[in-house]
């Protein structure tokens, strides 16, 4: 049966554990080894004032390249430089901003040796403002966390929660569920309270039913990424070897029949090509060579031979780069007082700007990147070509 381990790792090492469904209450202190053979994931909540909680634009739909920019994206916002940050991506991008988490290196570290030093390797470390719905507040001794937002938090000691609402306050703040887990009379609150729940005790126990079969965001990701803990049994490594080598067989009795078929195709193609030429030049039915370089030939004479510029004379140059990625989707062109106007989509800005230094390199083209916008389908951007005679 599956079993899940929670740990909440607490600023004064006042650590505690809980299993979800075997337990309702905390235990204080970190698991012993017993407890942690059994889980078949361990999510360790960690405490949210040493994390800071951000969104930033979603500039690509690569994960590899999105994790790269983001840091960057984020530089002007944060204290502390980039180099000595560990930065988290949301497990889903929505839209067109991404869910971040920054924490130090260091403190990561440490939390990880603290937590080897006990036997224990995580799966999973959330920021525990994460693991509270938007709009509730959670009031301990010491400490007291909001969440603003999906990607907004505040963590802070009780005396100074009043004081800091009313300065935020700019008329965006939700209304707030208040869990209060000391022993004392209500707090005073200068904002719409919808619920107060007083005395509740067990702030583990609270936080737990925030945390989704999913959680929303893992700082394990990159160099920290967990490796898995439990080795399956032989059996099934000899099953996956054995379906792993069937896969490769099968792949490679795919490649080939798909080779035979596009000869085939590539042949049919040729064919119809030089079907086209000759209908189209009928002149050249009686010379042999390639159809491709036939047509492009024709069409040179018929543009006016290789020293004329014009439109002709750069849609010759460019067409077999746009024509050799399936990356680029070209959406317009435009020509005019001897300027081309190409519109392309991209899936990111550098294939954008491969694009442009390989335009650059044909004889006679200056080539000018005018626009690069983020898109549904990517980047679309814009390019002025002039020149073409080289």
């Amino acid at each position: 049966m599956s079993q899940r381990l929670l740990i909440r790792l607490h600023s004064h090492g006042r650590h505690a554990w809980l299993v979800p469904g075997a337990s309702t209450a905390s235990t204080a202190g970190l698991p012993p080894a017993e407890a942690v053979s059994r889980a078949q994931q361990i999510v360790v909540l960690v405490p949210g004032a040493e994390v800071v909680l951000l969104d930033a634009p979603a500039v690509s739909k690569n994960r590899a390249q999105l994790a790269k920019a983001v840091p960057f994206a984020l530089e002007d916002q944060l204290a502390q430089p980039v180099e000595e940050l560990q930065f988290a991506l949301a497990a889903r991008v929505d839209g067109a901003t991404v869910g971040v988490a920054a924490v130090a290196h260091e403190r990561l570290r440490r939390w990880l040796a603290e937590l080897a030093e006990a036997g224990i390797s995580p799966d999973v470390l959330l920021p525990e403002p994460l693991a509270l719905p938007v709009g509730h507040l959670l009031i301990e001794t010491g400490n007291a966390q909001l969440r603003l937002g999906p990607w907004r938090a505040a963590a802070m000691e009780p005396d100074l929660l009043a004081e800091w609402l009313e300065f935020a306050d700019d008329g965006s703040l939700p209304e707030i569920e208040v869990f209060d887990t000391r022993f004392q009379p209500r707090q005073a609150l200068p904002l719409p309270v919808r619920a107060y729940h007083e005395r509740q005790g067990d702030e583990l126990a609270l936080l737990a039913r925030g945390v989704g079969a999913e959680p929303v965001l893992n700082l394990l990701q990159g160099a920290y990424a967990p490796r898995h803990r439990s080795a399956p049994a032989a059996r099934w490594w000899r099953r996956a070897a054995a379906a792993a080598a069937a896969f490769v067989v099968l792949a490679f009795v795919q490649l080939v029949v798909e080779r035979f078929a596009l000869v085939r195709e590539s042949d049919r193609l040729d064919g119809a090509m030089r079907g086209v030429l000759v209908q189209s030049f009928p002149e050249m039915e009686k010379v042999a060579g390639d159809p491709p370089a036939l047509m492009k030939s024709a069409l040179a004479r018929l543009g006016g031979g290789e020293s004329t510029g014009g439109l002709l004379r750069t849609l010759g140059q460019i067409a077999p780069i746009l024509g050799s990625t399936t990356r680029l989707t070209t959406r317009g062109i435009e020509f005019r007082n001897g300027t081309l106007e190409l519109a392309v989509t991209a899936p990111d800005v550098p294939t954008l700007d491969s694009l442009r230094e390989r335009l650059t390199t044909l004889p006679g083209l200056k080539v000018e990147l005018t626009a690069a916008n983020p898109s549904q389908n990517g980047v679309d951007g814009r390019m002025r070509l002039t020149g073409g005679t080289p």
